[in-house]
C-alpha cells in the first residue's frame, strides 16, 4: 500500500532505457519514504525476458501482464491494467515516461483515476507542503519540478490530496544506475482477463513502422550545438566540420530549429532531447532555460559566443568570446594540428 510504481515501457521484448532511468529514481523516492518500489511490464511473450533487467533497479515488487494483445500497444488495455492495479494497490507515485506512450497513457489514468498529472517533469523530489488558504500541514509530497510560461520560470508542483501523484519525464533527464545484477524482488504474473476487459482490444495494430533515428545526440560523448548566432545552414556545416574531427555529433537550440538552419531531430532541450556528454560545445546559444534542461548534465560545457554576458556564460566551464565563423576554423586547425 502507498509504495511507488514506475510504469516500464517495453518494446517487443526490450525495456525501453527511460524506464530504467525512471526506477533508479523510483528507488531514490521509496527509500526517502521508506517504502516499496513496485514496477508494472505489460506486453506479449515477455514472460522470462525482461524480469531480470527490471528487478536489478533495486524493484521491490514487479507485476508481469503478458497477453498477445498487449504488443503493440494499444490505448485502452494498458489503461486498463494501471487504473484497475492502482485501484487495489493504492500507490502514492506513479512514474512514466514522457514519451508518445506516456504522453496517451498518463492523461487516461490520471483522469480515470481523478489526481494529478505533471507532464515532462525535469527533476523529482520529496518535501513538505503548507497551504496558506486551509492551513494544512502535507508532509513528504512529491515535488514535481518542471519549466513552466514559455520556460520563464521553473515551477514546482504538488498534489496534496489526490492519489496517485503522477509524472512523466523525458529519456535523458535521470541517469539509470542499477542497484544489482540479481537482485531479490517479488515476481508476480498477473491474470491480464482479471485486469482487462475484452472489449478493451476493439483496436488492432495492422502494421508497424520504426524509423532509426539519423543522429546519436544521447549517446555522443561530444556535442557541437549551435544556437541562431551560428546565422545559417552554411554555419551549421561548419560545426558539422569541427564535430566529424572530434567524433562527436551535432546538436541545436530551438532558435536555430525555428529559423531553419538545421532539421528539427536535432532540437536539444526541454522541447528536444536531453543530452549528457562529457564535452558540450556551444556556439553562438543564448542559453534560454529551455535549452539548458536539456543539457545541464553535461561534464564540460564550452561556450563561443560574441556577448560576454549571454546566460550559457554562467554554466560554462570554458568561455570563448568571439564568432563562431572566425573561432570555429581555428578550433579545427588546431585539432588537425595537435591530433594524434
Amino acid at each position: 500500500m502507498n509504495n511507488v510504481f514506475v510504469y516500464c515501457e517495453i518494446d517487443g521484448t526490450t525495456v525501453e532505457e527511460v524506464s530504467f532511468e525512471l526506477l533508479t529514481k523510483g528507488r531514490k523516492l521509496a527509500n526517502q519514504l521508506g517504502v516499496q518500489l513496485e514496477a508494472i511490464a505489460a506486453g506479449s511473450g515477455i514472460t522470462g525476458k525482461v524480469e531480470k533487467d527490471i528487478l536489478s533497479y533495486g524493484v521491490d515488487k514487479l507485476h508481469v501482464f503478458d497477453a498477445p494483445g498487449l504488443f503493440p500497444y494499444t490505448s485502452k488495455p494498458h489503461t486498463s491494467i494501471l487504473v484497475n492495479l492502482f485501484k487495489e494497490e493504492k500507490p502514492q507515485i506513479c512514474l512514466m515516461g514522457a514519451t508518445v506512450i506516456g504522453r496517451d497513457l498518463g492523461p487516461r489514468v490520471s483522469s480515470s483515476l481523478t489526481s494529478g498529472l505533471t507532464a515532462d517533469c525535469t527533476a523529482l523530489e520529496i518535501g513538505d507542503y503548507d497551504d496558506k488558504k486551509t492551513g494544512k500541514h502535507y508532509e513528504n509530497l512529491l515535488y514535481q519540478i518542471r519549466p513552466a510560461f514559455g520556460g520563464n520560470i521553473v515551477a514546482t508542483i504538488v498534489n496534496p490530496d489526490h492519489r496517485p501523484q503522477m509524472a512523466t519525464v523525458r529519456s535523458g533527464v535521470m541517469k539509470a544506475e542499477k542497484v544489482a545484477e540479481y537482485y531479490n524482488g517479488e515476481i508476480v504474473y498477473e491474470d491480464v482477463a482479471k485486469y482487462v476487459p475484452e472489449t478493451d482490444y476493439v483496436v488492432k495494430v495492422i502494421e508497424r513502422h520504426v524509423e532509426k533515428a539519423k543522429n546519436n545526440l544521447k549517446g555522443a560523448p561530444i556535442i557541437v550545438a549551435g544556437g541562431y548566432g551560428v546565422g545559417s545552414k552554411e554555419g551549421f556545416d561548419l560545426l558539422r566540420k569541427l564535430a566529424e574531427e572530434l567524433h562527436g555529433e551535432v546538436g541545436a537550440s530551438r532558435a536555430a530549429v525555428d529559423a531553419g538552419f538545421c532539421e528539427h531531430d536535432l532540437q536539444i532541450g526541454q522541447t528536444g532531447v536531453t543530452v549528457r556528454p562529457k564535452v558540450y560545445i556551444a556556439c553562438g546559444i543564448s542559453g534560454a532555460i529551455q535549452h539548458v534542461a536539456g543539457m545541464k548534465e553535461s561534464g564540460i560545457v564550452i561556450s563561443i559566443n560574441t556577448d560576454p554576458e549571454a546566460p550559457i556564460n554562467q554554466i560554462a566551464d570554458y568561455v570563448i568570446t568571439g564568432a563562431v565563423e572566425e573561432v570555429v576554423p581555428k578550433m579545427i586547425k588546431y585539432y588537425k594540428e595537435n591530433s594524434k
